[in-house]
């Protein structure tokens, strides 16, 4: 049989679906109801920029009216449901999936001792014996931060980054340190051992269920990929393994070779679906009759190529763009209208005088901004700057 040809917007909809962009975001937050939305997306990216607030905050409020940031923070940091770790980024993933970082960890260890970021950092030393040394005093001294390591030599380009802190980020990315905390954003690190003891312990998976799990669980969350794709969600798998798999699986009747219909008019594409995709598909939700604003780092944007396969919409971050060739922004949110993504805009929160400026405003070609369209923005904005802390928002004329 050939493969069956998906549409654009039954693709979508089933992305819409598993990323949970289809449920009413108004009910009540509770851990339980936080820890099913993490897992239901896999991870939630972490970054330091903070114009409106931080990206994992903006990600789970665009799917949670009532969410507060301690609730995430709690996750975290007291009942470990959350660990923070590599996936294409630094990001919050459910601690059950720590066996699952083990090959990660190990695979990091080689790489980054033998490429030039090992000798970028510990250049004119001996990088083993500088780690050594940063691990022994978290082992004695418990846990600590960057701050707490002093190095009179003033480094250059990389971040600036001192040794101990690249030693830091070595035992973090191979697994000997994790995060216990952050204060004002800065990680504090201690012995994995001590973080996480139970997940620690734990053995590793043998590189076939390692490999399944990765596949099985990116196809989950994506509905209808191409191998690409798989190994671009958790970037831990290259391609080949990837597509080995789905044929392995497609084979087996587990999933379905699929075409895949583009949103921007290109030509469908070979994919993969998850086998029940019909039936998900008519047990999905009509997306909530409301507009939301889209943090730059959410699931359904940070593959940019396919977001615009997906949804039509071509978008750039442009934060490390120079402000003069900046075609929208700094930090530019996304306007999702049920299932559309409508326009862009250029937020700035003035936190002195409580005020978050819309700097710029940008419907997308084709769409007009009506009185209805308006006013859903609005209600958009209030949400937000209610959840930020601001008092008012303003709009450009």
């Amino acid at each position: 049989m050939n493969p069956v040809l998906i549409p654009a917007k039954t693709a979508r909809r089933l992305f819409m679906g598993s990323q949970g962009l289809l449920d009413n975001p108004s009910g009540r937050v509770t851990k339980s109801s936080l820890a099913k939305l993490i897992h239901r997306l896999g991870f939630v990216q972490m970054d330091s920029i903070n114009v409106l607030q931080r990206a994992h905050h903006l990600t789970l409020h665009a799917r949670m009216d009532g969410f507060k940031q301690e609730q995430f923070t709690s996750a975290l940091e007291k009942d470990r449901s959350l660990f923070e770790h590599w996936t294409h980024d630094a990001s919050a993933i459910p601690v059950e999936w720590f066996p699952h970082w083990k090959p990660r960890f190990r695979n990091d260890k080689s790489r980054l001792q033998g490429n030039a970021w090992w000798q970028y950092h510990f250049r004119g030393m001996d990088g083993d014996k500088v780690v050594a040394q940063v691990l022994e005093r978290i082992t004695s001294e418990g846990p600590l931060k960057s701050a707490d390591f002093e190095h009179p030599e003033k480094r250059g380009p990389w971040w600036g980054w001192k040794p101990q802190k690249a030693a830091l980020d070595f035992l973090w990315r191979t697994g000997q340190l994790a995060i216990v905390k952050r204060i004002h954003f800065h990680k504090v690190y201690d012995l994995t051992e001590r973080v996480l003891p139970e997940h620690h312990s734990a053995s590793e998976p043998d590189e076939e269920t390692h490999i399944h799990w990765a596949c099985s669980s990116a196809l989950e969350r994506l509905s209808v990929a191409s191998p690409k794709e798989l190994a671009d969600f958790w970037a831990v798998l290259d391609v080949p393994q990837v597509k080995a798999w789905c044929d392995r699986e497609a084979k087996a009747g587990h999933i379905l070779p699929v075409h895949a219909e583009g949103a921007d008019g290109s030509k469908p594409r070979a994919a993969f679906a998850v086998a029940n995709w019909e039936t998900r598909l008519q047990q999905l939700p009509d997306a909530p009759d409301l507009t939301r604003l889209l943090c730059p780092f959410d699931p359904v944007l940070r593959d940019r190529a396919r977001a615009l396969r997906i949804f039509g919409f071509n978008y750039r971050f442009e934060a490390f763009v120079p402000e003069a060739k900046r075609t929208y922004g700094y930090f530019v949110l996304p306007i999702l209208e049920g299932e559309n993504i409508v326009g862009r805009l250029d937020p700035k929160f003035h936190r002195d005088q409580g005020l978050l400026e819309i700097k710029g405003l940008w419907w997308e070609p084709g769409v007009k901004a009506t009185k209805a369209r308006k006013q859903a923005l609005e209600a958009a904005l209030e949400r937000l700057a209610n959840f930020i802390g601001a008092e008012a928002y303003a709009m450009p004329l």
